[in-house]
């Protein structure tokens, strides 16, 4: 990759630039089955964080990783396929895949400049959603993009939005004020020792990380799960390596999508780094000062905390995905129909493309429970419209159809699959 350099710089500084520059290898031909993409960097706090991202971002599938180290120096190698298990071939995506990590900051692949970003947590409960979305149609707030996290009782979303009128960011401050003090006692929940957080932002942020980022820090981890199946939960197991100066760190899950980056990005975020790994096992992590996990309180934290963030984005119940023109309220309307018809929304994915709404739902009943009654599914598609509102998959647990045949096709399992 040739490397254009500004006028100014003397010798001695593009000697530093090229030291601490990634380098980027995209390799087809060594492997079989898949991609290798090679990063070898100068040690820096998060750079594995950042690698993992930009791949996730772009929907790959990371089959295998290893991470090895010499001195102050990192290899990074990640056997990569398309979500159809294909090698890349596409010469726009690794030519992205090389912008992206050959820099010294690598930026997310998705851009909400123009937009204004709202970060909520708080107690969830059914119908929570549906009165958020309520209050920012009523505020004339346009939902753009926006994603939505439920755990242990606990809620947080990330909601991108405009003003409906000037379709500009959102800058008044009185306007703002009035945002977050509504949205406040919306998410206020009875007997909830822990106050709702809400904010405004105009400032750029990688959305799933910054979800992971206030999950933590609303310390969702320590809250006793409402409900979770038996044999569901992640394994975790930490056994300390001291006189080697780091941890060793095990874990056992279902595969699914995006599950390195959960992982990789909890560790970061708790200041620790990751040394020699691979994929089955994250080998070696110790905290950014250099001291491995000593205590047993920290070992349990760190174990609470990665079964937090591999279950936060686990999909529970039926997968129901929205396709329709996009319109002023439509999200406070199908939210507020499914309040009505008993749906719980556990996670949203919400989005717009060219005047179009491409959003994706995870409900079950108002007790939490996945296997939601078929009924209550057809009620929701007739009042929003059959073509629009489309079942795409069903938990396991389901050997049922509906008299319609409309569902005869949703019997495949939510969640693994295998991308991270």
């Amino acid at each position: 990759m040739q490397m254009e350099w500004p006028t100014y710089l003397d010798e001695y500084e593009k000697l530093v630039i090229r030291m601490t520059t990634p380098r980027v290898m995209i390799d087809n031909a060594g492997c079989a089955n898949a991609t290798r993409v090679m990063i070898d960097s100068a040690r820096k706090h998060g750079i594995l964080l950042e690698a993992v991202q930009v791949l996730t971002d772009l929907n790959l599938s990371i089959k295998k990783a290893y991470i090895s180290c010499d001195g102050r120096w990192f290899m990074d190698v990640f056997h990569v396929t398309d979500l159809n298990g294909n090698k890349l071939t596409d010469e726009s995506v690794i030519n992205y895949i090389e912008q992206s990590l050959g820099t010294f900051h690598f930026e997310s692949s998705k851009c909400f400049d123009g937009l204004t970003a709202l970060e909520l947590t708080g107690t969830d409960r059914p119908g929570l959603l549906s009165e958020v979305f309520a209050v920012l149609a009523d505020l004339q707030c346009n939902v753009v993009e926006s994603k939505v996290w439920t755990h242990n009782g606990r809620i947080a979303s990330l909601i991108y939005v405009k003003d409906c009128d000037s379709g500009s960011p959102i800058e008044d401050s009185q306007k703002i004020d009035r945002i977050e003090g509504r949205l406040r006692n919306v998410l206020k929940g009875d007997n909830d020792i822990r106050s709702p957080k809400t904010s405004v932002s105009m400032a750029a942020t990688h959305t799933e990380r910054r979800l992971h980022q206030m999950m933590f820090a609303d310390r969702d981890y320590e809250r006793k799960p409402i409900i979770r199946p038996s044999g569901d939960s992640p394994l975790v197991a930490v056994q300390n390596c001291l006189e080697r100066g780091y941890s060793v760190v095990n874990i056992q899950s279902k595969d699914r999508t995006k599950l390195l980056f959960d992982v990789v990005c909890t560790l970061t975020d708790m200041e620790y780094v990751v040394f020699p790994c691979h994929r089955q096992h994250h080998r070696g992590p110790s905290k950014f000062d250099g001291t491995p996990i000593s205590s047993e309180a920290e070992k349990q934290r760190v174990i609470l905390c990665l079964q937090a963030a591999i279950e936060r984005r686990a999909s529970e119940g039926v997968r129901l995905e929205l396709d329709t023109a996009d319109r002023r309220g439509l999200l406070a309307d199908v939210t507020r129909a499914f309040r009505e018809n008993g749906l719980n929304v556990t996670r949203a994915e919400i989005s717009t493309r060219d005047d179009a709404a491409l959003n994706v739902f995870y409900v079950t009943d108002a007790s939490g429970n996945k296997a939601v009654d078929p009924k209550m599914i057809e009620s929701v598609r007739e009042r929003i419209g059959m073509n629009s509102l489309k079942v795409k998959a069903l938990p396991m647990i389901y050997a049922i159809k509906s008299p319609r045949g409309t569902m005869s096709s949703r019997l495949a399992p939510v969640g693994p699959c295998c991308s991270h």
